[in-house]
């Protein structure tokens, strides 16, 4: 038996799409929907926040008091104290950029070398250029130390410092270190007192030739600890022994933390409510869902 066959003429099928105008009623619907959906958010009450900070510093005032006598060619040090200390101190104003430098030189006279200042670049090149035999040969630590001080006396920062690097004892100069150091505490000026020398002897420079070069010999290292504590007791601060570039390193990384630049830090938080915003849009959908179905909508089935 044989299966009849089945034709099936396509021709004659006709696929009509939905008609275009079929979701408009269900507009409203979704306007109200949404309507309501915008009004259990109002009631959760959203908000939004946005915060202002506002950052001052208070730099400090630092002076470098440095001792360049003759004896500071001493080779205790690599390659010897004086440029193991301008090694050290480009280092330490490297990593003070919110505070104002300066540097005063002395020997048996004292002398600015460079005035406070925020141009760090102008420090360190005058750090650079320091030298001994520039005035009178002679280590004036009164001197030097009245100097920093009078460069400091109209400062308006909260804080004022004097670092002194010394490696000997006070042989000249109109001013007792001990006068020097009421002068700071009476400026609330707060003085560390490095001593810079190793234990016992040191190459030091001991005669000077006629073409300007030194000649060098054994000598005992005679560093005036008494007066290097007592001053740094009258105005506050500490005083540190180096013995060594390492241990010049150190002490000013101590000291670097000892007076840290002070940051206050002002925040504002201001929160806005946004379910105003989300009301009125709910009360738009709702207008016009109403106005669609009442209006436009009202006789469609």
């Amino acid at each position: 038996m044989v299966a009849p066959k089945f034709r099936i003429n396509l021709h004659h099928l006709e696929l009509s799409p939905p008609k275009r105008d079929q979701w408009i009623p269900l507009f409203p619907d979704g306007l109200r929907t949404l309507a309501l959906g915008l009004i259990l958010l109002v009631m959760a009450r959203p908000q939004s926040s946005s915060s202002i900070e506002n950052m001052t510093r208070e730099g400090i005032d630092i002076v470098m008091a440095m001792d360049a006598s003759a004896s500071m060619l001493s080779k205790d040090f690599r390659p010897n104290r004086l440029e193991a200390a301008k090694a050290v101190a480009n280092e330490f104003v490297e990593d003070r950029p919110f505070d104002r430098v300066g540097v005063v030189v002395y020997e048996g006279e004292s002398f600015t070398q460079v005035p406070l200042t925020t141009d760090h670049r102008v420090v360190q090149d005058g750090l650079n250029a320091l030298e001994t035999g520039r005035v009178e040969g002679g280590t004036a630590i009164g001197m030097g130390l009245a100097t920093a001080v009078n460069r400091l006396r109209n400062s308006d920062a909260k804080s004022k410092v004097v670092i002194l690097i010394t490696d000997g004892e006070n042989n000249a100069g109109q001013i007792e270190p001990q006068d020097a150091a009421q002068l700071a505490r009476l400026e609330s000026i707060r003085v560390y007192t490095v001593g810079v020398g190793t234990i016992g002897r040191a190459k030091s420079p001991v005669r000077k030739r006629p073409d300007g070069s030194y000649i060098y010999d054994w000598v005992e290292v005679n560093i005036d600890e008494p007066t290097l504590k007592a001053i740094a007791e009258e105005t506050g601060g500490r005083y540190f022994r180096a013995t060594s570039g390492e241990k010049l390193k150190e002490i000013y990384t101590e000291i670097d933390e000892l007076e840290k630049t002070r940051f206050n830090v002002f925040r504002y938080n201001k929160r806005t409510e946004e379910f105003p915003f989300i009301g009125w849009l709910a009360l738009i959908c709702l207008a016009t869902e109403a106005t669609l179905r009442h209006v436009f909508f009202r006789n469609l089935p």
